[in-house]
Order: C-alpha cells, then sequence, then structure tokens
C-alpha cells in the first residue's frame, strides 16, 4: 500500500510545483487566482496522501516523504514533471491529469480500505472544478483562432507520449486491485480514454495516432526535468534540516 500511496501523493505534489511556478505570471488576474489554487489543492492533495503514507514508513512524518527522499525514490509519473510551457500547454496538462484523477478518485470512493475512500471522496470535490476549469479553457482554445489551435496542437504533440505513465503500475499493485483496495489500472486506462475521445470529438481535435509511450514513470525512472525540480523543492529543508515555521 505505501508504494500506491507514495505515487498518488508524488504525482499531487510535483503537480502543485510546477503549476505554482504561475504565480504572478498568469494571463489576468483572475486566472492566475484559479491557477494558484489549483496548485494549492494539488499540494494539500499530497499532504493527505502523504499522512497516510507515514503510517507504512516507520519514523518519517508527511515532511520526509515530501521534501527528504532521493530522485529514484519518488513514484510520480513522468507526466507531471513536463514543463508548462505556454499557457495552451499547461491547460492541456492540467486537463490530462484532472481527467486521470476525478476517475482514479471516484473508484477509490468503493476501495475496502475506508481511510484511502475518505481521502478520495475529500479530494474529488476539488478534481470535479480542476476539470470543469481545465475543459473549459480546452473548447476556448479548440474552437478560438488558428494562433490557439496550433499552440493547442503543439502541446499535445509534447505532452501525449507521456500520458500512458499516469497508469503505470507500482511494484505489487496487482495484489491491492486483487484486495478492492484500488482500481485495476487497465480499466482506469480505458475510461479516461473514452473520456478524452469524446472531449476530443466534441471540440474538434484528434487524438494523436502514435502509440508510444516514455517507460520508467513509477518506478524511480525520471526526466531530465526532476532534478532541477527537486533542487527547489527541497532547498528549505536540505539547507536547515529540521526547520520549522
Amino acid at each position: 500500500m505505501k508504494n500506491y500511496l507514495l505515487k498518488i501523493a508524488d504525482d499531487a505534489l510535483i503537480m502543485g510545483q510546477r503549476l505554482s511556478e504561475w504565480c504572478g505570471k498568469g494571463p489576468y488576474l483572475e486566472e492566475d487566482i484559479a491557477l494558484t489554487n489549483i496548485a494549492l489543492d494539488y499540494l494539500g492533495q499530497s499532504s493527505l496522501f502523504y499522512k497516510y503514507a507515514s503510517q507504512f514508513h516507520d519514523g518519517k512524518s508527511e515532511d520526509d516523504l515530501a521534501f527528504l527522499r532521493y530522485e529514484h525514490e519518488y513514484l510520480n509519473a513522468q507526466f507531471t514533471e513536463i514543463p508548462n510551457g505556454d499557457y495552451a500547454q499547461t491547460i492541456l496538462k492540467i486537463y490530462f491529469f484532472c481527467v486521470y484523477q476525478k476517475l482514479l478518485y471516484e473508484k477509490l470512493l468503493q476501495s475496502a480500505d475506508s481511510q484511502l475512500s475518505g481521502l478520495a471522496e475529500k479530494s474529488l470535490k476539488e478534481v470535479k472544478y480542476h476539470y470543469t476549469h481545465a475543459k473549459t479553457w480546452l473548447e476556448i482554445f479548440a474552437k478560438g483562432t488558428s494562433e490557439s489551435q496550433s499552440r493547442l496542437n503543439a502541446a499535445l504533440e509534447n505532452l501525449w507520449e507521456y500520458t500512458g505513465g499516469l497508469f503505470d503500475e507500482t511494484e505489487d499493485e496487482r495484489n491491492l486491485v486483487d484486495l478492492n483496495l484500488v482500481p485495476d489500472s487497465k480499466i482506469l486506462k480505458e475510461d479516461w480514454s473514452n473520456i478524452i475521445s469524446a472531449d476530443f470529438k466534441e471540440f474538434g481535435l484528434k487524438i494523436p495516432e502514435s502509440t508510444f509511450m516514455q517507460k520508467g514513470s513509477r518506478k524511480g525512472v525520471h526526466t531530465e526535468y526532476f532534478g532541477y525540480i527537486l533542487c527547489e523543492l527541497q532547498y528549505m529543508q536540505r539547507a536547515y534540516p529540521g526547520c520549522e515555521w
């Protein structure tokens, strides 16, 4: 269970860290605030799942798990590490991720683990808003100008090969599926693909034909961007061990 909890927490933490880069740089004030709030939601979710994961790691707190692990110990999908890029890429990245999270949390509501289902229920309320927000902007870009459509297609080309990693499994995850603790990642991926296909059809977007997906997610294999993320994320804890606010 500990690795499964870590992958959920790590995904949310790195997405939040990445998205926080937009703080103060949004295209206009309302959207700047919206992105910052979504980033804070991700960080809040990561805190919930790290706190639960700490019960499976003797002597480690949620802060230890978030800030004091080495690169290969993080189990987030490589997708979460990809740079924000322009605003079209940021929105598409949030869209892909929130569809995944929405499905994940909905299925975790049925988990035989009451604590896990409770965390999913709490997080799902936020993710539903993320989905509405990202889908609205995706439609605006897709049905907008030739410039917005061009940027959206470029973002799709950059991100698509990393989406498959969201559904890669951690060690022993199949055992959790058999115990009705977590959903089957294969079914999750099918449901995700169906929603993406339906939304893309509605917006006049095309799913990339390439089936190639980057490998290594959930196994501690990361992109070249991840080390830079950790340098910023861990600076205070590394520079001032045991610091408290």
